[in-house]
């Protein structure tokens, strides 16, 4: 297949749904050993969320709706660059109906700069499934809810925990980290064996928090915040605050003086090297952009035509090729680096300057806009880059 024309976002950021692993035990049963750590590690977790916990926006509510925002928005995203758009989001879509009867090219525009735009497509279709079958009343079961496009079992037991106190367990790196070095597990985390002991180990917390439970104690959301909480900003991957942590006492890597290599992440395959030239295609104040398919990487959004390239290339064959052998003056604009998992790439831009407008050999709609006009429209982040330079 074809590698994807564009270049200014990343591949698309899903969860596995699948079933939880079974327990190699009897439900409830759990060594002796186990039982007395975990009983030990839910107050401490608990106590610790209490007074350490950051004051986030969508903590303050138990909208299962802003909580399943804010859960999709964090995905392979920092939270200091999520709560501006979380903002925007719950003021132009405040509710499960204002998303589903959202128009899909306004909900792209919305989710501009965060990347992952498979993420905005897949809130809009569960918004729309959410209002046909419950008429917007979010469901409540975990099967109901990790059904859903977009979420996975992670999303799942977060909206279930956070928002209905349910007893569900969570799974993210941050508490990964947490776990593989509390419990001092060794073994590489993706084996399916060690993420299978993560999730029962993940579970046995919540589960325990639970049966001492109350409603207004909100245990259960407490304590999955907290084990995320915790890897977020104590159990660093580098440099970890080991003497705040509230878990020093128990943790089984410190004692051992394995911090540094836990948790066991295998290593990932080096970076492939892509390059693209892009043409800023302009005709006195209008300027040429084209729409990716309704499928594929970057779907819907909007791009100035592009060509991926083996270096060293020929700009103006390339320019004469994609625009039907128009003549057009070339200026180079600039050089745009970035990284999209596991791809390093290079983009040229170039001001290609025509005196009345080419034909472009492209599928998909195109158009020529006004440069106020690209302000309306959703690109991936190199290109918005370059139109807002314009």
């Amino acid at each position: 297949m074809a590698p994807p024309l564009s270049i200014a976002t990343s591949t698309t950021v899903g969860e596995t749904k699948h079933k939880p692993a079974e327990k190699r035990t009897r439900p409830g049963i759990l060594s002796s050993a186990r039982r007395r750590k975990t009983a030990l590690l839910v107050p401490l977790l608990l106590k610790w969320f209490y007074t350490h916990a950051r004051d986030l926006p969508w903590r303050r509510t138990r909208d299962p709706y802003a909580i399943w925002i804010s859960e999709i928005m964090l995905q392979q995203t920092q939270v200091k660059t999520v709560l501006p758009f979380w903002q925007r989001w719950m003021q132009t879509f405040p509710n499960v109906h204002a998303l589903a009867a959202a128009d899909p090219e306004r909900v792209l525009k919305l989710w501009e700069g965060l990347g992952y735009y498979t993420r905005a497509r897949n809130l809009h279709a569960a918004a729309k499934i959410i209002v046909q079958k419950s008429g917007g009343e979010f469901p409540r079961d975990f099967a109901e809810v990790i059904a859903l496009p977009g979420i996975g079992r992670y999303t799942a037991g977060a909206i279930c925990s956070i928002a209905f106190n349910q007893p569900a367990p969570i799974l993210d790196g941050n508490v990964i980290r947490v776990l593989t070095r509390v419990f001092g597990i060794r073994a590489p985390v993706r084996a399916r064996r060690t993420t299978d002991r993560l999730w029962q180990l993940a579970e046995d917390l919540v589960q325990l928090a639970a049966r001492a439970n109350t409603s207004k104690h909100q245990r259960c959301s407490r304590l999955n915040q907290s084990l995320m909480e915790l890897g977020a900003l104590v159990c660093l991957p580098r440099e970890p605050k080991c003497d705040v942590c509230p878990l020093a006492p128990h943790c089984v890597a410190r004692q051992q003086g394995r911090i540094e290599n836990l948790p066991n992440l295998a290593k990932r395959a080096p970076a492939t090297a892509r390059t693209f030239v892009a043409f800023v295609a302009q005709v006195d104040d209008y300027y040429l952009v084209r729409q990716r398919p309704a499928a594929g990487v970057n779907a819907r959004l909007w791009e100035f035509p592009n060509q991926e390239v083996e270096a060293p290339f020929d700009a103006a064959r390339i320019a004469a090729r994609l625009f039907s052998m128009a003549s057009a003056r070339l200026e180079h604009l600039c050089q745009v680096r970035h990284t999209i998992t596991r791809y390093r790439i290079t983009v040229e831009f170039f001001r290609a300057l025509f005196a009345i407008r080419p034909a472009i050999l492209n599928e998909g709609p195109a158009r020529w806009c006004r440069r106020a006009e690209l302000v309306k429209l959703a690109f991936p982040s190199a290109h918005r880059r370059i139109a807002d330079l314009l």
